[in-house]
């Protein structure tokens, strides 16, 4: 049998444990700057052909600035994993007075974070459904391309389920919170 001493090292060693997720969170910075990389190329790339070699036509123009909007939708989704996973999960960012402050960080956890990302992900799935039917005439010619554009719907609409059920999931775990018990009822509590 362990002896206080001994579960108490366990405890905390296990509760250092949380310290290693720190470099995946600066992993993720770095995909971070990466997607400002891609989406300063993406820019220039679109201001080149519509300013120097003489346009676009608008439906390239409008796919060009989905796929801005796409990369911006991705890097929030990062922000807030990294910002939420971080406080969450290892350590308090302690940014109480700053006036920057995300105003979602000040009730941030587990689940609210959850939901965050799920609607981050239908908004990047909108996006990518809304390229896929904008190109619906290109696609469709394509053997399976009814196939392609039925799947992405799918897809799409599981999405929406899940972060319906899981903002159910949040509002009853709120509305009804674990019951705790009176540790002096216990016994005849246990009894009944």
């Amino acid at each position: 049998m362990a002896t206080p001493a001994q579960r108490s090292s366990l405890g905390s060693l296990i509760f250092l444990s949380r310290w290693l997720q720190v470099p995946l969170y600066l992993g993720l910075i770095v995909a971070q700057a990466i997607y400002v990389w891609q989406f300063m190329l993406e820019l220039a790339h679109i201001f080149s052909e519509v300013f120097l070699h003489g346009g676009m036509k608008e439906a390239d123009i409008m796919l060009a600035v989905l796929g801005l909007v796409d990369v911006v939708m991705i890097a929030n989704l990062l922000i807030m994993v990294i910002i939420g996973g971080y406080e969450t999960f290892v350590s308090r960012i302690k940014l109480d007075d700053h006036p920057d402050q995300p105003e979602w960080l000040s009730h941030v956890n587990a689940n609210v974070l959850k939901t965050k990302l799920a609607m981050s992900i239908i908004g990047i799935s909108s996006i990518h459904l809304l390229k896929s039917f904008i190109e619906a005439p290109t696609i469709l010619a394509r053997d399976n391309g009814f196939d392609t554009l039925l799947w992405q719907t799918i897809i799409h609409l599981a999405f929406i389920v899940s972060a319906m059920a899981l903002a159910w999931i949040d509002n009853v775990s709120v509305k009804h919170p674990p019951k705790t018990v009176d540790a002096e009822r216990a016994p005849e509590l246990v009894g009944a």
